[in-house]
């Protein structure tokens, strides 16, 4: 089992940061993943509205809105972190995958060190930390290993 893709979508819907976590993952052109995290936010917003069960407040177990925690198709699974802020982090993977939840919750740990205390980072803009590229590198590296996938 593979991780595929890792993107990171802001409040407002804009795409904040994409990349492939293997090389078994599609190719696909930037204007694709503007696309894709807009469509993501709108969907995520919609099935929160749509949803015939109410969760308490409005709110999940972390205090983030109700909305898409996860998607399993036919060729992969999509599953989805929000935050309390209502940024969503969200990686594909192979179907039947485990700790994407752990991994979820590694990426968000890692964006709060790497790139919020970065000084230069303003919120809401897209991510061009190195030290965060390299930290979801290693963590994917580290859980593949100790699955025994990679």
């Amino acid at each position: 089992m593979v991780f595929l893709h890792l993107f990171i979508v802001n409040k407002s819907g804009g795409l904040i940061h994409h990349r492939p976590l293997s090389p078994k993952a599609p190719q696909i052109g930037t204007n694709e993943w503007l696309r894709i995290g807009s469509t993501f936010h709108s969907l995520h917003a919609i099935a929160a509205e749509a949803s015939p069960v109410r969760l308490p407040h409005g709110k999940n177990e972390s205090g983030a809105d109700d909305g898409i925690e996860e998607i399993v198709a036919a060729g992969m699974c999509l599953r989805c972190l929000q935050t309390r802020t209502g940024i969503k982090f969200v990686v594909t993977a192979e179907k039947g995958t485990s700790d994407m939840d752990l991994v979820l919750r590694e990426i968000y740990i890692l964006y709060t060190e790497s790139v919020l205390k970065d000084p230069f980072y303003e919120l809401d803009m897209p991510i061009r930390s190195d030290l965060f590229v390299h930290s979801v590198d290693a963590l994917i590296d580290r859980v593949a290993k100790s699955a025994g996938r990679r």
